[in-house]
Parts: structure tokens; C-alpha cells; sequence
């Protein structure tokens, strides 16, 4: 069993809005479960154009009604990146057939999947992605939101796994 923390970074198209939520809503989740200090979780985007700035209010506010803590600062997905992480979490498929070029190796690129292909519900229906709410209204960013938490218990499961039963017997 590896010492060195689970990595993994959700990717979205200007990480200020889905991408950051999915960071959040998983953070939370990781930490119910007992895995802070096991599971690295961060985000960023596939274009530049928001980098430095943090997240959209509008995602802000329906993760802040929910409870979730979160405090961002928008950036892009460098190449570089695939060799220290473990799993990249494409919020759509566009994004996931960018980071799928973008990797350097075929075993990098097997690190990309869709977030929602951890919802079985969404993965019954063959929907699989979370729709950009940027230029939409509240509705959009709450049913987001859902998507998002929908898909995070079965990612929480599929990171204990990979973490090893040692791991996956700590959560309460």
C-alpha cells in the first residue's frame, strides 16, 4: 500500500463552475468518509480564460445553500500534470476527448473517465454529461449541483478501492 495521497483533479472548461463544484461536493465527501488526509482533490480547466479568478457566484451560492465549503482559484490542466495524478474527472465528454489527447501515454489517458459514469442512473441512461450551466439561470447550476452529488458516492467508492482495504474500512 502506497503512503503518497490518491490524486485527483476534476476538469471542466474554465474551472469556474462545474469543475469547482465537483471539487467541493468531493472534498466533502472524502472527508465524511475519513479520507482527508489520503485523497488529494483539486480542479482546473481546459482553457485558460478564467485563470485567477474564482469561481462563478452563481456556483458559489448553490454550494454555499448546500452547505459545501469551497475557496478557488481558477487555473488550467497542464500536460504535465498526468504523472503525479491518478484519476482526471472530465465533467463532459468534450472534456474528456481533450485530456484524452492531451495525455502523454495511453496509461495517462486511461486516468480520464466522465464523472456521471459514476452514477449508474446516469450511466443506465447513457448521460453522461454535466451540461455547462455558465449561460443559464439558478435551475441550471442546482440541477448541476444533483449531477454532481449524484455521481460522488460512486466515485467515492471506486477511490476506496483503488486506495486498498485498509483504507476503505476507516470510514464510519
Amino acid at each position: 500500500m502506497s503512503l503518497s495521497p490518491y490524486r485527483v483533479c476534476f476538469v471542466c472548461t474554465g474551472n469556474i463552475c462545474r469543475s469547482p463544484m465537483a471539487e467541493s461536493v468531493f472534498r466533502a465527501r472524502a472527508e465524511e468518509a475519513g479520507l482527508s488526509g489520503r485523497v488529494e482533490i483539486d480542479s482546473a480547466g481546459t482553457d485558460g480564460w478564467h485563470e485567477g479568478y474564482g469561481a462563478d457566484r452563481r456556483t458559489i451560492a448553490v454550494l454555499t445553500e448546500r452547505g459545501y465549503e469551497q475557496a478557488h482559484v481558477a487555473r488550467g490542466f497542464r500536460r504535465e500534470w498526468f504523472d503525479r495524478l491518478d484519476l482526471v474527472i472530465a465533467l463532459d465528454s468534450g472534456h474528456l476527448h481533450e485530456l484524452r489527447r492531451l495525455a502523454p501515454t495511453p496509461r495517462d489517458a486511461a486516468k480520464v473517465r466522465l464523472l456521471r459514469s459514476y452514477d449508474p442512473a446516469a450511466a443506465a441512461a447513457d448521460d453522461l454529461d454535466v451540461p455547462d450551466p455558465y449561460y443559464g439561470g439558478r435551475d441550471d447550476f442546482q440541477a448541476c449541483l444533483q449531477m454532481v452529488e449524484a455521481a460522488s458516492e460512486g466515485l467515492l467508492a471506486a477511490v476506496r478501492e483503488a486506495i486498498g482495504p485498509a483504507e476503505r474500512g476507516k470510514s464510519a
